[in-house]
């Protein structure tokens, strides 16, 4: 969804032009999260011998914002600074700025919709959000009524007016002093929906609040001193090494713009309200309940944390050699695969079984197996990772399978039970549709389960138990090689699961051997890049595509035609084979492209059928097989083949979804569209 970013130096000269570079940094690190419009807001002048303890606002903070991508920001900001007489070299030994990148939710990409949001046209207070406010239409209804103006059509305006509306209120009589986070803790009182909050105020010189419900927000300490201890712990009146050495401070929608300057972080906690002031951190635990009873401003509990150590490198997050993330994506997934399965795996000597471990699941595989089902719940590309498991997971357990897209299940109030187990998939871990749907799990006594890639994130902290698919920060907004890992790790749940009886061993242990060969295989299957490249160039005309599978496949005939139209902007769609004949083959002729995947597994003889009836009326064929099949399912050369590495049918599906990947990739480059921010998307949906 949206991305916010802030920075705030304490005790270390930096000059305004570094400070920007900072912020528009760390803009470009959130880019995948929103790109249809940016901005950022620093002080006019500089306000370091400025006080906060008393009421004397400092001057108006500088705000700049423009529609377009993060480019677009930095080169108007560079223009309006050159027609100015702001001096990019003053030095600030104190300074805070808030950077944002948005995904449109509420009013179009315009620079009056673009974030920090103001209060006023003095910009008392600015705020940068992440996610909806659902009750944003009250509120500003009450705010119109005591005179307050608004001039987007976002929910976000709200929230820096509502903090003007209760620091007026509160200083109306001139005689008492409210604290930052006292207003922020009554603003958030009034506030419904899903956020992630950074307030800025004049009023506050110096000084940065945070506060999130629902979407994620992690903080980022990096002390310049030798003495700085690891891990240090902070609350309320002890603040991280308050100690007047100099730090820097900053806050991030993801930890992948922090990790070039620090890899000291800690991830805040839904409810958690973190005061940035005087070069240390306090942290509050917001109570809703507080402040009902007439003391609006009653003091909150504090709260105790530890910094942790972010395990991420900044190559992780650069593109290398590569032109674009989501073609660094592709190539990864050997290497991907690898870390996903490592430590996991179990392959002993001939006399020692070949087993599973996957720790998180441990203490809670009893329960699983005694389940009287398994529920899969995930949107889009995580669904369909589970759908290509969903085959493996029925056989090996026993139990049945279904599976739920998050939205439906939450829209007609599905029947979840006590004795069910609800596995949750989410690449971010953040997406809102799945929280929702953990939520009503939850309330419905089911074992909740998370499977997602991201170390902290509301499922993998809300769930009982769960799997981490360690595949490594993914940037491009299509999702490729979290899509594989997340296959193979519900392969080996499916493993764990129905690692206790005898009668399927033989086949747990094949299983296990192919996951162990996969990244080699995966590695094998790239090389049909320049192939994918070279039927794009036949394919980049046309307006339509269709894909057919069945079996474990017909998940990577959804994948495939998804990938193809969120980056390629190209209609296509993913069929189930087997119903061909009930409507699907009324578009069959001689100009559309087809794709049939046709590996061999057990619907092997099914899908020549499909191609023969397919060929019998002039069907446009591109038939993906396994190496040597080519003459079987494709007689006398009709059709273009492609041909890939045969592995166990069950993990079929992450060597299928290579090729389709890559002519996704191929296809939106030629059409000169742009695959790591495709039109319209954004890379997680934090709202409904």
């Amino acid at each position: 969804m949206c991305g916010i970013f802030a920075y705030l130096n304490f005790n270390v000269k930096k000059e305004r032009r570094y400070i920007l570079q900072v912020l528009f940094n760390g803009l470009r690190r959130l880019e995948y999260r929103g790109y249809d419009s940016a901005g950022i807001a620093i002080d006019s002048d500089n306000n370091s011998s400025s006080s906060s303890e008393n009421s004397v606002a400092s001057s108006p903070p500088l705000v700049f914002r423009r529609e377009g991508n993060i480019e677009s920001l930095v080169k108007s900001v560079y223009h309006e600074v050159a027609e100015t007489d702001l001096n990019l070299e003053e030095s600030f030994s104190i300074h805070a700025g808030i950077a944002h990148t948005r995904w449109a939710t509420h009013g179009e990409p315009a620079p009056r919709n673009s974030h920090p949001q103001s209060s006023d046209d003095g910009n008392e207070f600015l705020v940068v959000h992440n996610g909806v406010i659902t009750n944003y239409e009250v509120l500003k209804e009450t705010l119109v009524r005591h005179g307050f103006t608004f001039e987007s059509e976002t929910d976000t305006e709200v929230i820096p007016k509502l903090a003007k509306f209760v620091f007026d209120k509160a200083t109306e009589g001139g005689d008492r002093t409210v604290t930052f986070s006292q207003v922020v803790l009554e603003v958030m009182r009034h506030l419904e929906g899903a956020y992630a909050l950074i307030f800025k105020s004049r009023h506050y010189p110096n000084e940065l609040i945070a506060c999130k419900r629902g979407s994620p927000l992690v903080l980022g300490v990096k002390e310049l001193t030798e003495d700085a201890s690891n891990g240090s712990l902070f609350h309320d009146d002890k603040f991280v090494s308050k100690n007047g050495n100099p730090k820097e401070l900053f806050l991030s929608s993801d930890a992948n713009a922090l990790v070039e300057h620090t890899k000291k972080v800690l991830v805040i906690e839904d409810g958690e309200v973190v005061h940035l002031k005087d070069g240390g951190v306090s942290i509050l635990k917001f109570d809703n309940d507080k402040g009902k009873h007439g003391n609006s401003f009653a003091r909150p509990a504090s709260v105790q944390r530890a910094l942790s150590v972010l395990m991420m490198e900044v190559e992780q997050i650069n593109k290398g050699k590569y032109e674009h993330y989501m073609q660094k994506e592709i190539h990864e997934q050997p290497e991907s695969l690898k870390t996903t399965m490592r430590g996991r795996l179990i392959r002993g000597g001939s006399s020692k079984a070949k087993t599973v471990l996957l720790g998180g699941l441990k203490d809670h595989l009893k329960t699983i197996r005694r389940s009287r089902r398994i529920v899969f719940i995930g949107c889009g590309t995580s669904y369909n990772a589970a759908l290509a498991a969903r085959p493996i997971l029925e056989e090996l357990s026993g139990i049945p399978v279904t599976m739920e897209i998050a939205s439906d299940l939450l829209d007609r109030q599905g029947p979840i039970y006590r004795e069910d187990t609800a596995v949750f998939v989410s690449q971010s871990g953040e997406t809102a549709d799945t929280l929702l749907a953990l939520e009503y799990a939850l309330e419905n006594g089911a074992l909740c389960v998370g499977i997602t890639n991201t170390v902290g994130s509301a499922i993998a902290r809300h769930t009982h138990c769960g799997v981490h698919i360690n595949a490594g920060c993914e940037i491009g907004v299509a999702s490729t090689k979290a899509y594989t890992s997340q296959i193979v790790v519900m392969a080996m749940l499916a493993l764990a699961i129905g690692g206790d009886t005898l009668s399927n061993q033989a086949r747990r242990e094949a299983i296990i051997d192919g996951l162990f060969d996969l990244p080699n295989t995966v590695r094998e299957a790239l090389k049909l890049d320049q192939e994918m490249k070279d039927l794009a160039k036949l394919l980049i005309a046309e307006q339509s595509l269709l894909v057919f599978g069945r079996g474990y496949n017909y998940a990577t005939a959804l994948e495939g035609a998804l990938k193809v139209k969120e980056v390629a902007l190209m209609h296509s769609e993913g069929i189930l084979a087997g119903e061909m004949k009930h409507g699907p083959l009324a578009l069959v002729d001689e100009n559309l492209p087809i794709v049939v995947i046709a590996t061999r597994d057990a619907c092997f003889s099914k899908q020549q059928s499909v191609i023969q009836q397919l060929h019998a009326r002039k069907g446009r064929l591109i038939v993906m097989c396994s190496k040597g099949d080519a003459a079987a399912v494709c007689a006398g050369g009709s059709g273009r083949v492609i041909e890939v590495p045969q592995v166990e049918d069950c993990l079929q599906p992450v060597i299928n979804i290579i090729p389709l990947q890559l002519l996704a990739y191929h296809l939106t480059v030629l059409r000169g569209f742009n695959v790591d921010q495709p039109r319209n998307l954004a890379k997680s949906v934090t709202t409904q």
